[in-house]
């Protein structure tokens, strides 16, 4: 009987153990990847989001989606964001192939923003683009 209570105890625990272990795992706070096309179609849906461009200022005024604003992924640190003063706002995030915007994604989640979605690249992007720095 004591073997069969001692072998209970033990699978308890390491049930606990895991489901413990797992729950902290999904719990992790993230941002989400979807394509331009899904980004696209958030756009037209939404009203209340911002388009960030994560390239240098250079890359931005060559060609950017309209509406975009430009805050480059190396400026991204530990400091508030001015330019996003709603850490629950939807920010749709975009470079030129998609690796600054993962980047940038990670440490805006990291600063406490939680609406974030990042679609790659520009070089992806099947819609309208404008150049310069204003519209």
């Amino acid at each position: 009987m004591k073997q069969l209570a001692v072998i209970l105890l033990i699978t308890l625990v390491t049930v606990l153990i895991f489901t413990g272990c797992k729950h902290s795992a999904d719990n992790k706070k993230s941002y989400r990847q979807i394509s331009s096309e899904e980004a696209a179609t958030m756009m037209e849906e939404e009203t209340d989001y911002i388009i960030l461009d994560v390239r240098t200022r250079e890359e931005y005024e060559t060609a950017h989606i309209p509406g975009a604003i430009c805050i480059p992924n190396e400026t991204i640190g530990t400091e508030d964001i001015t330019e996003l003063p709603d850490k629950d706002q939807l920010i749709l995030v975009y470079c030129r192939s998609g690796n600054r915007s993962k980047q940038a994604s990670e440490k805006l989640v990291n600063q406490g923003y939680t609406n974030i979605v990042e679609f790659g690249g520009i070089n992806n992007w099947m819609g309208e683009t404008v150049s310069g720095s204003e519209e």
